[in-house]
């Protein structure tokens, strides 16, 4: 049995790696559009599973004993998604809009098996301290938010931002390691570590 990860994030591999399980990278090469009026939380198990579904698709030889898991992540503001920033003025304003409150993020995770899928959001909420200008420009001269949903890295120097968190730390990575488990092993009666 072979478990696939359908992402490139180099922070789902870092917690699938934690946890002991083997695994391959196969970067999905899903449509990422979200439809419009979609809310964050459903949003993401849409985007995971079209992610674990193009995987398939395009290798059609792992339709048999190879687990295929898609995950998608974003903050959520009020129902408003905050994704990867596009330059630094974006980054600004999005950690702008954090500051001194709390936001939500969500991952969607998929894992498709044997002609059989499963899904679920996982939510985490994460309390922001209350930042200054040149905390935030700061910490837009480190590089760190550029490629981030939300303009930060929990497991990085956005930790220095994080006032608390309720839920899964490591959904706040995205990837939320234990309720991934506990689907696989509800729907196809596997552990992550049966693989390899």
């Amino acid at each position: 049995m072979r478990l696939i990860l359908a992402s490139s994030s180099p922070r789902r591999r870092e917690i699938l790696g934690l946890v002991g399980a083997k695994f391959e990278v196969i970067v999905s090469d899903a449509d990422e559009s979200v439809p419009s009026g979609c809310a964050p939380e459903d949003a993401v198990c849409l985007l995971a599973g079209r992610k674990a579904g193009a995987v398939l698709v395009s290798h059609p030889e792992l339709a048999a004993d190879c687990c295929i898991v898609g995950a998608d992540t974003v903050v959520d503001v009020d129902g408003r998604i905050l994704g990867k920033p596009k330059d630094r003025a974006d980054a600004f304003s999005m950690l702008s809009l954090l500051s001194g409150r709390m936001h939500l993020v969500h991952t969607g995770i998929c894992a498709v098996m044997n002609e059989k899928s499963v899904a679920e959001t996982v939510t985490t909420r994460v309390y922001f301290d209350t930042l200054s200008e040149s905390a935030i420009y700061d910490y837009l001269d480190s590089g760190e938010p550029f490629d981030k949903a939300g303009a930060y890295a929990v497991q990085g120097r956005g930790a220095m931002f994080v006032r608390g968190i309720t839920g899964d730390w490591f959904n706040v990575m995205g990837l939320p390691a234990r309720s991934l488990n506990r689907m696989i092993s509800s729907a196809f009666g596997l552990s992550l570590r049966d693989f390899g």
